[in-house]
């Protein structure tokens, strides 16, 4: 399975960060993965959050109103 379909899977579950993304898939480039996941369509969010003094991007799947 490729990268940019473990990210999908990944946040389609939740959030993801490039942390999680390294841990659980050796993904060292996850903003690549998303850039073409959003260029495919998928409507993904990222948010800025601080960890330990440290911003870190969390990207997930935005929900659809019904």
């Amino acid at each position: 399975m490729s990268q940019e379909q473990l990210t999908l899977e990944a946040i389609q579950k939740g959030e993801l960060t490039a942390i999680d993304a390294l841990k659980k898939f050796g993904c060292f480039r996850l903003a690549a993965r998303i850039h073409k996941l959003r260029q495919k369509g998928h409507d993904i969010t990222s948010t800025l959050k601080i960890i330990r003094n440290k911003r870190i991007a969390v990207y997930s799947l935005e929900k659809e109103s019904k």
